[in-house]
């Protein structure tokens, strides 16, 4: 897996979405276990201003995500399968210490092989919210969505299908993002989570 994502060709091939492939976890949210995040933190708290506003694509592309800043390392086309995957300014800056991370996650939970589609670091601004929504691309439906909380407060208020979910450093969890979700940061700081969507091998079309 390691050599697919050092090649950047691996991710632009185009695939045939021959049979319709959806996953669902079949609960809100699945914490995933413990995991020590100190150096990815470390390297995502240590960013300067402007590495938040190098891409702007989610903020300006969903209203909902108008509240926040991201780090974009990797991100794919909103066609995709039939798109392709990008590494963003992001890559250079944050890849060495997340990619590691990344794939100890899907090596422990989930079969190593597949396509890492997204991987941002989201910082949700104090007093900011993410109004209630399902993420309805079909690319959203095709893997496991990976939430690793960096920072939190206890003015967050993270809710899945209607009911509260709290979020805790230093913990995996996987997101059922086809319910209705919604973040708000009540708090006096930022809120910054790391989160990456991974199709595996058996679900990635031919």
């Amino acid at each position: 897996m390691g050599k697919n994502f050092d090649n950047p060709t691996a991710h632009n091939r185009r695939v045939d979405l021959s049979k319709e492939t959806f996953v669902d976890i079949d609960v809100p949210m699945r914490e995933l276990g413990a995991i020590d995040i100190t150096e990815l933190k470390d390297c995502i708290l240590s960013q300067d201003r402007a590495a938040w506003d190098e891409n702007l694509n989610r903020q300006q592309s969903y209203e909902v995500h108008r509240d926040t800043e991201s780090i974009v390392m990797l991100f794919c086309d909103e066609s995709w399968p039939d798109g392709e995957i990008y590494r963003e300014t992001g890559w250079k800056r944050i890849s060495n210490v997340a990619l590691p991370l990344i794939e100890h996650i899907i090596e422990l939970h989930y079969e190593p092989g597949g396509v890492l589609l997204r991987a941002v670091a989201a910082n949700l601004k104090a007093g900011g919210r993410i109004r209630p929504h399902r993420d309805s691309l079909k690319s959203f439906h095709m893997g496991h969505r990976i939430h690793i909380p960096i920072t939190t407060n206890p003015g967050v208020r993270f809710s899945i299908d209607g009911r509260p979910f709290a979020m805790q450093p230093g913990k995996i969890y996987e997101l059922n993002n086809q319910l209705k979700h919604s973040v708000m940061n009540m708090g006096g700081e930022d809120r910054i989570t790391f989160i990456f969507d991974y199709v595996p091998p058996a679900l990635v079309p031919n």
